[in-house]
């Protein structure tokens, strides 16, 4: 299957025209680039809409008790105070016929009292209702579409006290051109305007003739890509899409990167918050997409961060931009409508890094005594001489909120702090030396500095230097050794380090805390001699669709639903099966010597899939199959590690996108010392 939703796979079948969205070929129509039109003027959508939609979490199990008990929830979680207001209903809503009148019909076992009782309900609370339709005969799961039908929809839609339309983009009947695309949603944006109802406009048509070049005027809202998986790897496909689209959004109109996945359990509560902080920077509409009656702490915690959803709502409206993006270290600003600046220090890779910038290179001017530096998700001031840096989590984001605050010297300094040494992987019953640092980036010293560190239980920590400063002045750092061992059963894998940095704050007579946070991985190498990789347990692993699968293709999103691995006609008992854009990574401890696979785009697709494998020995390229196509079989790769630490297994999509690039390392082996 492709590396994309159920729902976008659905609409090929029923003869939608995939193209792609950025990253896949485009459509080639001749029509010339140009700055976007004005907005479409319907007063709508001057900050990015925020809300609920039901698909990621429900599909088609939606229901008036569902629609209802969201709404009741916005209420009393605080929600709505935070500014979430849209409750939408997508695509099974209604009857798969039209009544006499051609009008659409609400399933009456999901809704009995109509979608008109539900808005009305939803209304009564303070908060506005959405629906869905379809820009084709019919919608992604087989309901009436509205081609050719609205002027009709629109206004039963008005009717019923609708206030939102997402508008898909299935069984679209489609040229293939950019101006049938056009046609089509234009059409629905004149019926929605003649009702005389303001009803905010989605776009839903997956970023297939570049609708930021041209839907300004014809919709708020505008999807930039497929449909989002709930996984890092789609969340990050999307992130990296969306982010060249900064000049084409604004008040009125928005790049929409899909819905968010907090809180469905496919992501981990670092990643969710990155997810979050990185679409509300991307001024991307943020619309829940899980059950809220079942949301967690965690999830409601990130959901309610009113100081991030404060940069999604700016009224400047100015989607943030990359500064610099080194070695998966992204820099990413947004200016801010009284001056201030926020800029996200996101950690792309597997293991913390350190991140830096200046308050300069996000162009604020010179502060008079130091720069306000608000750490978004520690909720926490501080004071900045200039120089803004992190130490962040693996797939983590720190999220600042920057600018020259008279009073910033209150404050108490921004302190840096970090791990080093923790990308060495310790072997059970083994020790190693890692060092902590904290670094004053404030304009005042900061006083009796005091460093600590913990380890999982079991483990042992032993300081080697001293763990505290009476004083560390401007660009000063307090540096500590430490001597960490694992126990001799610890098992295989990422163990988290946590600690803390505390100095005491003369202003207000407090002592200000800072979280110290790392990782520490236990690996083991391979035995001596020959064996297959999908025989060893791997040191990290990322995926485009679904998971790595072991002795079987990559299927859909579930585990275990691959099937024999097949290479030109040749099946494999044994190998890794994954989907573009795809790393495995092996501990190999310096003890081997020799990496074999046959590769290619499993037989399973049919002709579809082109792919790009390489492998690489701490870091460096040691072999690459070239792009390689479905029709291609399977061909031999062999790479020398000899002497590496670690081995990674990557395969891109071959430039073209990662539609059908199911993958296989076939007999994949490695021999070992």
């Amino acid at each position: 299957m492709p590396s994309l939703s159920r729902r976008i796979l659905s609409c090929l079948t029923a003869g939608a025209v995939w193209t792609g969205a950025l990253g896949l070929a485009a459509v080639t129509t001749g029509i010339a680039r140009a700055t976007p039109a004005a907005a479409l003027d319907n007063a709508l959508a001057s900050v990015p809409q925020m809300g609920f939609n039901d698909w990621n979490a429900f599909g088609c199990n939606v229901s008036e008790q569902l629609i209802r008990q969201t709404a009741d929830f916005f209420v009393s979680s605080g929600l709505k105070d935070a500014g979430y207001e849209y409750v939408n209903i997508d695509d099974c809503w209604m009857t798969h016929e039209r009544d006499a009148d051609g009008r659409l019909v609400p399933d009456p076992a999901k809704f009995p009292d109509g979608i008109k009782g539900t808005a009305d309900y939803v209304h009564s609370l303070g908060l506005k209702l959405g629906i869905y339709e379809d820009a084709g005969t019919a919608t992604c799961a087989g309901y009436p579409g509205s081609l050719g039908h609205e002027t009709t929809d629109a206004r039963t839609f008005a009717d019923w006290g609708v206030d939102y339309l997402k508008y898909d983009n299935c069984n679209n009947k489609s040229d293939g051109s950019r101006q049938d695309f056009v046609n089509r949603y234009t059409a629905m944006r004149d019926a929605l305007n003649a009702t005389g109802r303001p009803i905010l406009y989605s776009l839903c048509e997956w970023g297939q003739q570049q609708p930021w070049e041209w839907a300004s005027d014809v919709g708020n809202s505008w999807r930039t890509t497929g449909d989002i998986s709930d996984n890092w790897a789609s969340m990050l496909s999307i992130l990296k899409s969306n982010l060249p689209l900064a000049q084409y959004a604004g008040p009125g109109h928005w790049n929409d990167p899909d819905m968010l996945e907090v809180g469905n359990g496919g992501m981990t509560d670092t990643e969710y918050r990155t997810h979050f902080s990185l679409w509300s920077m991307m001024d991307a509409p943020l619309l829940i997409g899980t059950d809220l009656r079942k949301a967690d702490p965690q999830t409601m915690s990130i959901l309610l961060n009113k100081d991030v959803i404060a940069l999604n709502q700016d009224s400047l409206g100015k989607q943030a931009t990359v500064l610099s993006s080194d070695g998966g270290r992204w820099v990413i600003t947004k200016e801010l409508a009284n001056g201030d600046r926020a800029v996200a220090l996101f950690n792309e890779t597997g293991r913390p890094q350190h991140i830096s910038t200046t308050a300069a290179a996000l162009g604020l001017p010179a502060a008079k005594g130091a720069y306000q530096v608000r750490d978004l998700w520690q909720h926490t001031d501080y004071q900045s001489a200039g120089t803004l840096a992190a130490t962040v989590p693996a797939h983590g984001t720190t999220v600042l909120r920057v600018s020259t605050a008279e009073h910033a010297l209150a404050n108490p300094p921004l302190l840096d702090t970090g791990m080093t040494g923790t990308e060495n992987r310790l072997q059970p019953g083994r020790s190693t030396t890692i060092t902590t640092t904290a670094t004053n980036l404030g304009r005042t010293p900061a006083l009796a500095v005091h460093v600590k560190i913990t380890a999982p239980d079991g483990w042992t920590v032993q300081a080697q230097d001293a763990t505290g400063s009476p004083a560390l002045s401007t660009e000063q750092t307090l540096s500590t050794a430490w001597r960490i061992t694992a126990p001799a059963d610890a098992a295989v894998g990422s163990y988290p380090l946590s600690g803390t940095a505390t100095f005491w704050h003369p202003r207000d007579n407090r002592t200000v805390t800072v979280p110290l946070t790392g990782q520490i991985s236990v690996a083991v190498p391979p035995p001596a001699g020959t064996s297959y990789l999908s025989d060893l347990r791997w040191s990290s692993v990322s995926n485009g669709w679904g998971p790595v699968e072991l002795d079987t293709s990559n299927g859909e999103s579930n585990a275990g639903d691959g099937h024999p691995i097949t290479l030109g006609g040749t099946v494999y008992t044994k190998g890794l099966g994954v989907h573009a854009p795809s790393t495995v990574e092996y501990f190999t401890g310096g003890h081997c010597s020799t990496l074999t696979a046959t590769v290619g785009v499993d037989d399973e697709k049919n002709g579809k899939g082109t792919v790009e494998f390489q492998i690489q020995a701490d870091g460096k390229q040691v072999a690459d199959s070239g792009v390689l196509t479905n029709a291609m079989g399977g061909r031999p790769i062999e790479a020398d590690v000899t002497g590496s630490q670690t081995v990674q297994l990557i395969v891109t999509d071959g430039g073209d996108g990662n539609d059908s690039d199911h993958a296989d390392w076939a007999d994949a082996k490695i021999t070992c010392a």
